[in-house]
């Protein structure tokens, strides 16, 4: 029986890398029933909207997504599609493993670390209000004092549920992958309330896994120094939602940049795989982008199917084509486009 899985081909080069990335998922052997889906400033125009609500249907009944990358306009427009997703299926989990392969220049070798983030709460709620309007000059007011006048202003929010459940996930995935370590990153220093929360509700969650896993904190600009002078000495790093998606692209630096760097959101039911790195919309077209991030992403998700033996044999494969250097994109240091490189994967599959 094929799994039934949405494929949003997204926009920019997104429809090519998931192209390629779908073919090297069938070589594996395990059978999946795609259900391809648009997503993006390519369906626009035609729908109106960057996310239709075909596509977040079918992800919503299938439970289980393959994302390209999408376009997000900076400053102006609509927003993320990525966090319109996240906020609607409740994917409350960014989870971004970042690994070394040899093969892929970096600064650092032999990383292994584990990025949980949390996906739905913090500043990226989008709870905002424009200078000079009614709302923002009330919350200037109950400031008394602390915001300057015709401040824009953003909400930061937290809450005990929000921080148990992704804590909570972050251990789990720490015992179930046998890693040893849990570290909680905050500014709890500063942010006495909301990050004074998440080490609280943190230090509680760590009770409950003593003897199972070891539990430490450090603050988020003290982590950013760790982490590019001893990351081997982190495993399992568990953030808030705006901490983690700055050290997750941190991470990914330390392993060769997002070119590399898969991801999944992880909600209680729902999964939506995708790689970290933008649509690069210049690269349209042109078979030149490298599909190693969505092709891990796959093995995520294979992961997540329970067909162990075939993300072994995946990642492996993926390992093997990019120590080889034989038929790699120009990022990595070659000349094969994104289709051959994903040829020269299945080739090892086989």
């Amino acid at each position: 029986m094929a799994y039934k899985v949405t494929l949003v081909r997204g926009d920019g080069t997104g429809p090519e890398l998931t192209e390629v990335t779908a073919k090297v998922i069938d070589a594996t052997g395990v059978k999946i029933d795609w259900e391809v889906v648009e997503a993006g400033i390519d369906i626009m125009e035609k729908e109106g909207t960057p996310l239709p609500d075909k596509t977040l249907k079918s992800i919503a009944k299938n439970k289980i997504a393959l994302k390209g990358p999408i376009t997000t306009p900076i400053g102006t427009g609509f927003r993320s599609v990525n966090v319109a997703i996240r906020k609607e299926l409740d994917l409350f989990t960014c989870l971004r493993p970042c690994k070394s392969y040899i093969g892929v220049k970096s600064r650092f070798s032999d990383i292994d670390l584990v990025v949980v983030r949390e996906n739905t709460e913090d500043l990226y709620a989008g709870v905002e209000f424009e200078e000079k309007t009614d709302e923002a000059n009330k919350i200037i007011e109950l400031s008394k004092g602390k915001i300057r006048p015709e401040s824009a202003i953003s909400i930061k929010s937290f809450s005990e549920f929000g921080c148990e459940r992704i804590v909570r996930f972050a251990f789990d995935y720490a015992v179930k992958n046998n890693r040893k370590k849990v570290t909680a990153v905050a500014k709890a220093n500063i942010m006495k309330c909301t990050d004074g929360m998440f080490y609280r509700v943190a230090r509680e969650v760590a009770k409950d896994y003593e003897g199972k896993i070891e539990y430490e904190e450090r603050l988020i600009d003290n982590m950013c120094m760790q982490l590019v002078q001893k990351p081997e000495l982190y495993d399992v790093i568990v953030l808030p939602n705006l901490y983690g998606d700055i050290l997750s692209d941190l991470c990914a630096g330390l392993v060769g940049g997002l070119g590399v760097a898969p991801g999944a959101n992880l909600g209680k039911d729902c999964a939506v795989f995708e790689a970290v790195h933008g649509s690069a919309p210049k690269y349209k077209g042109l078979n030149k982008v490298n599909p190693m991030a969505l092709i891990l992403s796959g093995k995520m998700m294979l992961d997540y199917l329970g067909e162990f033996d075939a993300a072994k044999r995946l990642e492996k494969a993926v390992a093997e084509v990019i120590a080889e250097k034989k038929c790699v994109t120009y990022d990595l240091g070659g000349t094969a486009g994104t289709s051959q490189m994903g040829d020269a994967i299945i080739e090892k599959l086989k």
